[in-house]
């Protein structure tokens, strides 16, 4: 019982003109889920503006704006001002913003920026939210300023139409990079971040793409309606937001919608090399992605601040995609009927091959159990060869997989893929038989579906869809009377709905998780694969006929060739330079107390410009519970410099009170200790007061760390929770953004930028304590 499920009447023509018809529908989804064409300053009032919104992202996004910095000061002074001149109610809202995670307590001091435009007869609040703070590292023109810059356009097209009847607030956020420290605030102590509403978010990781909604919060059918309903080009699919809940991530929608809001999460994530760099400049900000992001803000507040936000709740999440343009979206209760009847048509399909003998169960069985090997193989694969990039460029590494031009990698991921499924495919048909290969990815495809209704619903669509109508279409393929001329056709549903959704899917996870994580998107193309290997058939020999030896190693070696030449040219292309920098890890760290300093770097394999300050891993010299993980040294002139300061107010059994000084011109500091810590507070005078529970440890490097960005100059008090113990050992760091004010330091060359380590580009001027047990302010010992 081996055999085909049915014959292509003219095998030459059908061949290739089943794979034109899968590339021809790949292309088209591509070309459809591009980006917006940008609208120049001369657009018509109502209209959003890339170029009108750039005029602001230029007045504020030229340099990095770190919570608590200079720059971070004059964004805030312009952005209030003009949504004061937009004629909003404007606040200020300056408080303490916290947040813990493993061994870990982060504080900052924040000044939320909220303005308020309100309604005619509201229903409630639409929150738009985006943070104006940047990483240290870069910019932020994509993260978040053009985020920001589009709620001004936004405002000045809502200001200039008819009122609406909901409140609409403004919420530009700070200390987002540092842990959604505003947005936390926010919530905790503004009236507005308490009373909830409908939240819509904006985000960027990369500088280029379509503006995906990626993420909603629970029963999210009426915001998806709304939200398809309303904007000019809908992007993003439901299944992003399924794996984006299952992931650590988070942006301010976090604290937001854990506080009641209700809403969706927006970003663009393409070219994301540049990233949390100096690259994320107004330079190499896509106008479209700016367009798009700013099109669906206006559009969106338009349709919710006149809506009647009391009937946006629903009881059930949607699924929701895009085929060839057109978005589709169906209830929560027919995931899994869909899934159920999905697995009942494949079963279907097996019972008919059965009877008509071109398959038995043991076969089936086989192909189905065997088709893991592919999966596997290929995820191997791509890791495998992410690795070897590594090794044989150890640069990649600090990039985490985000390359700057990755596209002959990722073609040969690709590649890899369809090896493993051709191998998998062409050995077993003379075995198994193309009906049961065929059944047998079907089945995969089902049991995906019916797990991923069980588990995430919004994701099953992904292989329920495919199973279904591949399992129709075949079995219409099998029936006697269907056609000869119509039988191929029809067995191309699964695989056309297939490279509808799964080729666009792992694009988004190479542009998302980049080649660190490759096997993911290899996992994706190989089941792609599964399905799609039938459009092979027509250019296989006969199965009865034996293949020659030589035709059996022409495809495995053709694959082996193009891979090691798509793997040389994507080390050609993506090589670094000026346009495409190579990132580099450097910060200065000086004792106050001993005036000892070194330069510190984490990179692998440092740059010849990082080696002019670093040549060996001896840490031994550094002050206590500074390093963290493996580090390459340097010595380093002295500065002058003040250095933090730790007085210790009190100490009990279980509680040490702190007052931390940073020193002149430092805008953050980091206190270390050797024992773990279980509850942390910070107070800073009239900014407020918050405390955050602290469990786990840190990795690496002493067991609890406190951070407090923007730091005030009188300094601030630390609460912490430790066990009691006879001494404590605790290192505070002041921490200064730039390098320049070190003698003997030369800015880094044009194709090389700071890496993404938080510690980086900082001058950390440390002191060390040993503290008894004495309950007094003098037990207090500088080490030195």
């Amino acid at each position: 019982m081996i055999g085909k499920l049915f014959d292509a009447p003219r095998r030459l023509p059908a061949g290739p003109a089943a794979l034109l018809v899968l590339a021809a529908v790949i292309m088209l989804t591509a070309m459809a889920d591009s980006t917006m064409q940008p609208l120049p300053a001369t657009a018509p009032a109502d209209r959003f503006s890339a170029e009108r919104a750039l005029v602001h992202l230029k007045e504020f996004a030229a340099e990095p704006r770190p919570i608590g910095s200079p720059a971070g000061r004059r964004a805030r002074d312009y952005l209030a001002g003009q949504l004061r001149a937009a004629g909003l109610e404007v606040e200020v809202q300056r408080s303490v913003g916290a947040r813990s995670a493993a061994g870990l307590a982060t504080f900052g001091q924040v000044d939320n920026i909220v303005g308020r435009l309100r309604g005619t007869d509201s229903t409630g609040t639409v929150l738009i939210a985006a943070h104006y703070d940047s990483a240290a590292m870069g910019p932020g023109a994509s993260d978040d300023g053009a985020a920001v810059a589009a709620m001004l356009e936004t405002v000045r097209a809502l200001r200039g139409g008819p009122g609406l009847r909901n409140d609409i607030v403004l919420l530009m956020s700070d200390g987002e990079e540092d842990g959604v420290l505003g947005a936390e605030a926010f919530v905790r102590e503004h009236p507005l971040g308490k009373g909830g509403g409908v939240l819509l978010n904006w985000e960027a990781r990369g500088v280029s793409g379509p503006s995906l909604m990626f993420e909603t919060s629970a029963n999210n059918a009426r915001l998806v309606e709304t939200f398809a309903g309303a904007v000019p080009a809908p992007r993003g699919h439901s299944a992003m937001v399924e794996v984006y809940r299952l992931l650590p991530n988070n942006t301010d929608f976090t604290p937001l919608t854990k506080a009641g809001f209700t809403g969706m999460n927006f970003a663009y994530i393409q070219r994301s090399s540049l990233y949390h760099t100096a690259g994320d400049s107004i330079a190499h900000l896509n106008r479209g992605s700016l367009q798009h992001h700013g099109s669906n803000m206006l559009a969106m507040a338009r349709a919710l601040g006149g809506a009647d936000l009391r009937t946006l709740d629903s009881d059930h999440d949607v699924t929701y995609f895009r085929a060839l343009g057109t978005m589709i979206t169906y209830p929560g209760q027919l995931v899994l009927p869909l899934a159920v009847l999905a697995l009942v048509a494949v079963a279907g399909l097996a019972v008919l091959a059965r009877v008509r003998r071109l398959l038995s169960l043991p076969r089936l069985v086989v192909a189905t159990v065997s088709a893991v090997v592919p999966l596997v193989a290929s995820a191997a694969l791509a890791q495998g060869l992410w690795e070897l990039l590594v090794a044989w460029r150890p640069a990649y590494d600090l990039m985490g997989g985000l390359l700057h031009r990755p596209g002959p990698y990722q073609a040969a991921i690709a590649v890899l893929c369809a090896l493993t499924v051709l191998g998998w495919y062409v050995p077993l048909r003379r075995r198994l038989g193309p009906a049961a290969l065929t059944v047998g990815a079907l089945i995969w495809f089902a049991g995906l579906g019916l797990l991923c209704a069980q588990v995430a619903p919004g994701a099953s669509f992904l292989f329920a869809l495919p199973a279904l109508l591949g399992a129709l279409g075949c079995t219409a393929a099998v029936l006697p009377r269907t056609p000869a001329w119509a039988r191929a056709a029809v067995a191309m549903l699964g695989p056309i709905m297939a490279a509808m959704l799964l080729p666009s899917l792992a694009g988004d996870v190479f542009d998302g998780m980049g080649l660190a994580l490759g096997g993911v998107s290899a996992l994706v193309l190989t089941l792609f694969g599964l399905i799609a290997v039938p459009v092979a058939e027509p250019f296989l020999p006969d199965l009865a006929t034996r293949p020659k030896r030589a035709a059996g190693l022409a495809v495995p070696l053709t694959a082996l060739v193009l891979t090691a030449a798509l793997v040389a040219a994507g080390l050609v292309v993506d090589d670094f330079d000026a346009e495409q920098p190579r990132r580099t890890h450097l910060a200065y760290v000086m004792d106050a107390g001993t005036r000892t300093a070194h330069w510190v770097s984490a990179d692998a394999d440092p740059a010849p410009w990082t080696r002019r300050y670093v040549s060996g891993h001896d840490t031994s010299a550094l002050p206590p519970g500074y390093a963290r993980g493996t580090l390459w040294t340097g010595p380093a002139p002295s500065i002058n410099a003040e250095g933090p300061r730790a007085d210790v107010l009190a100490r009990t059994s279980d509680t040490l009170k702190l007052h931390v000084t940073a020193g002149k011109g430092a805008r953050s500091v980091t206190l270390r200790l050797d024992r773990p810590i279980s509850h942390a507070t910070a107070s800073a005078g009239r900014f407020g007061s918050v405390s955050v529970p602290v469990t786990g440890t840190r990795a690496g490097t002493w067991p609890s760390e406190i951070r407090f960005r923007g730091i005030p100059a009188q300094g601030v008090r630390i609460t912490v929770r430790v066990p009691d113990k006879d001494r404590i050992r605790l290192t505070v760091i002041a921490e200064t953004d730039g390098l320049a004010a070190v003698p003997g330091f030369a800015p880094r060359p044009a194709d090389l930028v700071a890496a993404t380590r938080e510690d980086g580009d900082l001058v950390a001027v440390t002191r060390s304590y040993t503290l008894g047990a004495a309950t007094s302010a003098a037990i207090s010992r500088p080490n030195r």
